[in-house]
């Protein structure tokens, strides 16, 4: 290749603005890989995490960051259909998606169907898997079911919501007063986060409600337990309110696995389950791979028919990465921040 390999390196703990633009050739796709020229790349809480060295699982500094990608195969290595060279695609990555050149396992991608804008398409990448196995494969939410969201606004809650909508369930969602007008033309009934979350929710709902879905972690995920009626469903999903504390970065999530597996010893018809993306990965690739393609397939499919609206909150150009972190962190913006190499 004589093309140019532009990459943000997240050299150790630092500031958005400690950020380093690297350049190297773009290598070759060995046996059973791809190369994808990116053409969008999402920013995600777990870079916000990883950059304060709080991720769970994340690798040693440096490394790019990137938690998921859209754009189109360049190249294919021995073993890979010819076929889908020139073809869009997703693909979930974890690290390494802040490129504008990216060569990943082919069994990983995911066609995007056409007239799909690449920035769109980005939008519903981890956001739609992470939002479509929570409602479906955790919490089996049903129509009619009435649920609880919290970061309604936000990246994955903004998606789980017109995910859940469209699925027949009613949907309160926890969110800035600012954002409450554009949950409310969502179809949502708005929550102030910064209140007494409980008594609202049960103002609205007096019977409490059939699953929570909740990012934040920490004292509220008590609150979020005890909104749920008999069989009703929790699903926690990160640790947002410990983003800025210190020490090991696993203790809060351990912890919180934990609490969640004692509610379950209970005999009160109640469940709590922590999703992890990357579960059951390592013992059970296959399945793994034929669920993502499943999932995100099922999202992009409502996206392109127009039934999941893409929710960009800005884009910015892959070398502006600094800004888009500081904006992604900022707690300002409704949706998802997106970098264009």
């Amino acid at each position: 290749m004589t093309e140019t390999l532009t990459e943000i390196v997240l050299p150790g703990v630092v500031e958005p603005e400690g950020l380093e633009v690297r350049r190297r050739p773009v290598p070759e796709p060995g046996p059973g890989r791809a190369l994808v020229r990116v053409e969008a790349a999402g920013v995600s809480f777990a870079e916000q995490q990883m950059r304060r060295g709080r991720y769970y699982d994340q690798p040693p500094f440096p490394f790019v960051p990137g938690y998921d990608l859209v754009g189109t195969v360049a190249a294919v290595g021995a073993g890979v259909d010819p076929a889908l060279t020139g073809r869009r695609v997703a693909a979930l990555t974890k690290v390494g998606g802040w490129t504008n050149h990216a060569v990943l396992d082919a069994a990983d991608l995911v066609p995007v169907p056409e007239g799909v804008r690449a920035a769109d398409a980005e939008t519903v990448v981890v956001n739609g898997i992470t939002a479509r196995q929570m409602l479906h494969r955790h919490a089996r939410v049903r129509p009619g079911a009435t649920v609880l969201v919290h970061g309604a606004a936000g990246g994955v809650g903004g998606t789980l919501v017109q995910l859940a909508r469209l699925g027949g369930a009613r949907v309160i969602g926890t969110a800035s007063p600012r954002h409450h007008d554009a949950l409310r033309a969502a179809g949502v009934t708005p929550v102030d986060y910064r209140g007494d979350v409980a008594a609202q929710v049960r103002a609205i709902a007096p019977g409490s409600v059939d699953a929570v879905f909740d990012h934040v972690g920490g004292p509220g995920i008590v609150t979020s337990w005890r909104l749920l009626r008999r069989g009703g469903a929790l699903v926690s999903y990160g640790t947002a309110s410990t983003r800025d504390d210190t020490g090991d970065p696993r203790l809060p999530v351990l912890k919180l696995i934990a609490r969640l597996h004692l509610w379950n010893l209970l005999p009160n018809g109640r469940r709590a389950s922590f999703y992890n993306i990357w579960g059951g990965k390592a013992l059970h690739r296959r399945r793994f791979r034929a669920r993502l393609r499943t999932d995100l397939g099922a999202v992009l499919e409502a996206l392109a028919a127009g039934r999941v609206t893409a929710r960009i909150a800005a884009e910015l150009p892959l070398t502006r990465a600094a800004e888009a972190l500081r904006l992604a962190e900022s707690g300002t913006v409704a949706g998802k921040v997106v970098l264009t190499p």
